[in-house]
């Protein structure tokens, strides 16, 4: 039986696997593992670990390497990166995977594919080839696929970008993106349903809003955060729903800025941890736009037909929808980008737009290959040179 091995940081990508894992856990041919780590284990990121084992989910391996009074700067990133690295050294020894399973760009997570590489453990990555400009998971995002075996990637065209980094083209495989798959697969509440889980009422002029610090752009978190929240200060029509940000540098104080406004907006703001991945999606169907910087408002957001206000240049470079506003991360740009996706004309339009991250069958897809892909044939790789 093939013992695959998936690792999870946060709250956002636990939910893009969660139905992956479970196909994996229900085969009779596939050994489920997990190892959670960073905001997982953290009490200020919500301790989403529970969310796993409230799944269903067995966690058989936890690393802990978030210290809760850190300073949230890139010395304290550096530093959980390293207490990851050794985590995972223990942890591979201890559950000897055949095969482990990662998704995207995260720090943690090029901490797990190291230490893999290393103990030649063969790697499945999901969502390589993309480009985010504004943030160095850019980078740690091409690393990952220059150590994975297998590439998984959510369109053509990025798939074609894995290939031009040198892998080769028989292990790269275009299954569209698992969050939009798990819009049609879960079972999602309705408006009233929602309103009730989370103690907020979604009426026609609420947002739903997740904003991550910008760890390469020519602003500070502090500029960034003070210019958004102020535009929305000023929007006093719109109810908002707040997701809190991942724990990149500079998150901590999105977080303390946007728990300040909720404090001084409380009639129509509220923020939340994690909503976890039903709650999340439920709220998106409800509300009339997504705001912020989140790659969910590019990935899965289009699905819906709700218009996207893309901010700053976080995401920078990404494939977006047509329904995805892009504008600058200053406060004039904002109010100007909220009066365009709010339009009647611009809903209208993202109503009827096509999602190109939409593929049918992406879990099962993926699911196919590493539960068979002959796992000797994955300890050597080989540069292809086009």
């Amino acid at each position: 039986m093939r013992k695959i091995c998936f690792v999870t940081g946060t709250r956002a990508e636990y939910g893009l696997l969660s139905r992956l894992m479970r196909m994996v856990k229900d085969s009779e041919h596939t050994h489920l593992q997990i190892i959670a780590t960073n905001m997982h284990l953290s009490l200020k990121y919500g301790n989403t670990y529970q969310e796993i084992e409230k799944d269903g989910f067995v966690i058989d391996y936890k690393i802990p390497i978030i210290e809760e009074n850190s300073s949230n700067d890139s010395y304290a990133t550096v530093m959980e990166m390293s207490r990851a690295l050794s985590g995972f050294a223990d942890a591979y020894r201890v559950l000897e995977p055949d095969m482990i399973v990662v998704l995207g760009d995260r720090y943690e997570i090029l901490a797990a594919v190291e230490a893999a590489m290393i103990m030649r453990i063969p790697i499945a990555h999901i969502h390589g080839g993309e480009i985010t400009e504004g943030a160095y998971d850019d980078a740690i995002r091409h690393s990952i696929t220059k150590m994975s075996h297998l590439h998984f990637a959510a369109t053509e065209e990025y798939r074609r970008r894995i290939i031009q980094l040198g892998e080769q083209p028989d292990r790269v495989f275009y299954t569209g993106a698992l969050g939009v798959e798990n819009i049609k697969h879960l079972q999602l509440m309705d408006k009233a349903e929602i309103e009730k889980e989370i103690g907020f009422e979604i009426d026609g002029n609420t947002i739903l809003v997740t904003y991550h610090p910008v760890t390469l752009g020519n602003r500070t978190a502090k500029d960034d955060i003070r210019d958004f929240l102020d535009a929305l200060e000023e929007r006093k029509d719109l109810r908002i729903v707040f997701t809190m940000p991942n724990s990149d540098a500079g998150g901590q104080f999105i977080s303390d800025a946007i728990n300040e406004f909720v404090a001084d907006n409380h009639q129509r703001a509220k923020s939340f941890k994690s909503l976890g991945v039903v709650r999340y999606l439920s709220v998106m169907k409800q509300v009339v736009a997504v705001v912020g910087n989140s790659s969910s408002g590019l990935a899965e957001v289009p699905s819906f037909g709700i218009p996207t206000l893309n901010i700053g240049e976080r995401q920078k470079g990404r494939i977006a929808a047509e329904s995805v506003y892009n504008c600058a991360s200053d406060k004039e740009s904002i109010l100007k980008g909220l009066d365009i996706v709010l339009s009647k004309d611009f809903r209208t339009f993202a109503s009827s737009v096509k999602n190109p991250y939409e593929k049918a069958n992406t879990a099962e897809d993926i699911f196919k290959v590493i539960s068979t892909y002959p796992i000797e044939q994955l300890k050597q790789k080989h540069f292809y040179d086009i």
